[in-house]
């Protein structure tokens, strides 16, 4: 009867909202199946009983798509939470400064390049010291409450479509633009944080490695066209000289080169493993640094007219572009217009949505062997909680004008890829999970919107510095994507080259049609979001999970074959 009770109680002890506590007992008691035995259940396991009334045996893969109101996030944050010191202690190291300046220049680029391109599609609405407040200040609150904190938010290419068709949509109707953004985002918020008290993240379930790489590629794509355009741009720009153009592409090239060479040099023979792992570490950071000496040098020795090549620029002044109040005038806007921004909302939170959680299913991969918070396999932990951040940060950024940030793709890898630990033959064994890089990283850049000494420096840094950046930045994230791989093996002989998990397992025919689909997939997205109907990009992007399984069920791909290729 003692052994019955005793079992009730550790059942019943988390509904009655208390907690199972290892230091007030060592095991229980609890009867068998078998009437003749007993057997001893520790307190782990006694714990995992208990995890059951926050969904953790319960929905352990995400097996139910929604669940009571309040679950995933709590679980989340309970899995994280009483990690939060050791997510300061395990920040304080070179690694994780080295990686600060790296994703410093790779944040803060993007920014002051988005607020630019805000600032011509909402007539300055929004401008660059809207989008780099809200990348320095958001990016903070969400390091500091997210449960993935690797995760890097900032602006993309499709935040940036819809915010223009908004703007069009204001100036058709004769709305004021930002009050009909503010209630459009006030919407999508609601929306947002109603899919993470519901534990709506889990349907990206439904998503395979065959979204992700197409995903994961696309982003890198954008990156590296990007710089590749801006530095050829230069050659047929009529306000800039042949001369400028080369030290545009020699400054560009320098960064790109010196970043990978040296991030290269872990794997190298070269000075002592520890020399080698730092070296490497800065690699990013090194290149930005020399490269911006050789154009000071350049320009200082040359002159200004034959060697001043175009800089970082920001404005002088912590104020909006347009000197309007910070806060949006809500009231300003029709009121069945604040109803009717729902239905642009509807669209709004599909685009973030997807963008969030498919980069954080990125950052989850277990390829990177994340351990904090986490169940083994699993790529769900966290998007809950994280989802209800950036819902929360989603309406802070609507009232005050300033541009949506979600989880941003390159940066976010970028970021895990600097802190990843490696063995001798350039594995990762490990990524060093901690909040200090992610504060650190936007405290500096909030350093450059409130003070002028900074912004000051920032000038002497040329765009084809970054550019070569940006360069880097997308290709660095393509090792390990094994479409990337794939499309190399393209163009590789078969009989001399390396073999690869699906080499023995998969017709070579199978392997190239399967691929070929992907980079079909690719070209349409990247095709789309260049396109004027760029807003409906994240629609096609959840059509590609219909579209894998249709590959597998009207048997285009046998799934033996795909359950290699598409393994998780």
């Amino acid at each position: 009867m003692v052994k019955a009770i005793a079992a009730v109680v550790v059942l019943l002890l988390p509904h009655l909202g208390c907690s199972f506590q290892p230091a007030l007992r060592s095991a229980v008691l609890v009867q068998s199946p078998t009437p003749s035995s007993t057997r001893l259940i520790t307190t782990t396991e006694a714990t995992v009983t208990a995890g059951d009334w926050y969904g953790d045996a319960e929905n352990a893969n995400g097996d139910r798509l929604f669940e009571p109101i309040g679950r995933g996030i709590i679980r989340d944050y309970k899995a994280r939470l009483p990690l939060m010191v050791s997510d300061i202690k395990d920040g304080l190291n070179v690694q994780c400064l080295a990686a600060t300046m790296f994703l410093f220049f790779a944040c803060l680029a993007p920014a002051i390049g988005f607020g630019s391109l805000f600032n011509v599609a909402t007539d300055g609405a929004i401008g660059v010291m809207e989008m780099v407040s809200s990348t320095a200040f958001c990016g903070i609150a969400y390091a500091l409450t997210s449960a993935q904190p690797l995760t890097i938010i900032g602006s993309t290419g499709p935040v940036l479509a819809f915010v223009a068709t908004v703007y069009q949509l204001a100036v058709s109707l004769n709305l004021p633009f930002l009050p009909l953004y503010a209630w459009t985002g006030l919407w999508t918020s609601g929306i947002l944080f109603a899919s993470a008290i519901t534990s709506g993240s889990n349907l990206v379930k439904y998503l395979t490695r065959f979204t992700d790489e197409i995903f994961s590629t696309l982003i890198s794509a954008i990156f590296v066209v990007e710089a590749f355009s801006d530095v050829a741009g230069t050659f047929s720009n009529p306000a800039s000289t042949f001369t400028k153009a080369l030290l545009t592409a020699a400054f560009a090239t320098t960064t790109y080169t010196m970043a990978g060479a040296l991030k290269g040099l872990r794997k190298s023979s070269f000075f002592t493993r520890r020399i080698r792992n730092t070296i490497s570490n800065f690699g990013p950071a090194i290149g930005v640094v020399s490269a911006t000496l050789l154009a000071r040098w350049a320009r200082i020795s040359q002159g200004a007219a034959v060697a001043g090549l175009p800089s970082l620029a920001m404005p002088t002044t912590f104020a909006t572009t347009s000197g309007r109040p910070w806060l949006v005038p809500l009231l300003d806007l029709p009121m069945w217009a604040r109803w009717g921004a729902f239905l642009p909302a509807l669209m709004a939170t599909v685009l973030l949505f997807l963008d969030q959680n498919i980069t954080v299913r990125l950052v989850n991969n277990p390829r990177w062997k994340m351990e904090k918070g986490r169940r083994k396999g699993n790529v769900l932990d966290g998007m809950h909680a994280d989802m209800m951040v950036v819902s929360i940060l989603t309406a802070i950024q609507s009232v005050l004008g300033i541009p949506w940030l979600v989880a941003a793709t390159v940066r976010s890898l970028s970021h895990v890829g600097a802190l990843s630990k490696y063995d001798s033959n350039g594995k990762v064994v490990g990524t060093i999970e901690q909040r200090v890089t992610g504060v650190a990283i936007h405290s500096l850049i909030a350093c450059c919107v409130l003070f002028s000494k900074p912004r000051q420096l920032l000038t002497n840094v040329p765009l084809s510095v970054l550019m070569g950046l940006f360069l880097y930045l997308g290709t660095s994230s393509l090792p390990g994507n094994e479409m990337w791989e794939r499309i190399v093996g393209l163009i590789k002989d078969p009989t001399v080259a390396p073999k690869e998990r699906w080499t023995d397992k998969v017709p070579r025919n199978t392997v190239n049609l399967f691929t070929g689909i992907q980079v079909a997939c690719l070209a349409a997205t990247f095709w789309l979001k260049e396109s004027k109907i760029g807003v409906l990009f994240p629609i096609v992007i959840a059509l590609l999970a219909p579209i894998r399984f249709g590959l597998e069920k009207s048997g285009i791909v046998k799934k033996e074959y795909m359950d290699v290729l598409d393994e998780e």
